[in-house]
């Protein structure tokens, strides 16, 4: 599956509910995700609209090494049902 383009950091936060991260806090423009199980896991989303592809790139690879997936199965898995 091909990256999405034009994804606003709020929407990429509420993708991120389907895998079960939650907000833990924000800074300004950014925003602290955190996955418990099994073991936890901290990434920090920007809220530009839209965010640069190397950004959104860096931050799905990040999360697909830690659930052990391919970049791909990552976002079928946030992307896919839209």
């Amino acid at each position: 599956m091909r990256m999405p383009r034009n994804v606003s950091g709020a929407c990429l936060i509420k993708a991120f509910n389907r895998l079960e991260y939650g907000v833990t806090r924000q800074t300004g423009s950014h925003v602290r995700l955190e996955y418990q199980f099994p073991k936890p896991h901290r990434l920090t989303v920007l809220l530009h609209d839209p965010l640069r592809v190397g950004t959104l790139a860096s931050i799905l690879n990040e999360v697909a090494t830690h659930h052990s997936i391919s970049k791909e199965e990552a976002i079928l898995r946030l992307f896919g049902n839209d």
